[in-house]
């Protein structure tokens, strides 16, 4: 009985919308502030940027400066687009695709941080950014408009 109150008020405090939400940010500030070290000013990729990826991150099929631009645009775009729970799933997706990426080519030995990642992504992905997301305003006002 007293488990069961537990849990209930718990779910009640802590609702999905609230935890889709806080991993929206969480996931975001990792990806962000991971670009922005790419970078100096608002969006000038630096030279150390470019030769990292011809070294440490080299990937298979991709030239290292279009990787470079590719990787520096996800870590800033996405972002910004989840923090706003805008194409939610989209974005979220597009970060598990690259946090594969990394765990795959470049370091497979920290699987634990890539797991925690694709853990806070997962949710994003299958439920979207909830209630608290730009997604719903956008999918409410669309569906005012075709009826």
């Amino acid at each position: 009985m007293i488990f069961q109150t537990i849990r209930t008020r718990l779910g009640r405090a802590l609702p999905d919308d609230t935890l889709l939400l806080l991993d929206r940010v969480a996931v975001a500030a990792i990806f962000f502030l991971s670009g922005r070290t790419k970078v100096e000013g608002l969006f000038t990729i630096k030279p150390s940027t470019y030769e990292l990826f011809r070294t440490e991150y080299a990937l298979p099929l991709v030239p290292p400066e279009l990787a470079a631009h590719m990787a520096t645009t996800a870590e800033h775009l996405f972002p910004l687009l989840l923090v706003l729970g805008l194409c939610t799933r989209g974005a979220a997706l597009g970060l598990l695709g690259m946090t594969a990426v990394i765990e795959v080519f470049v370091y497979p030995d920290a699987w634990p941080t890539h797991l925690s990642w694709a853990a806070l992504l997962l949710p994003l992905v299958a439920k979207g950014g909830g209630r608290w997301a730009l997604d719903r305003m956008v999918a409410s006002n669309t569906a005012y408009q075709t009826t």
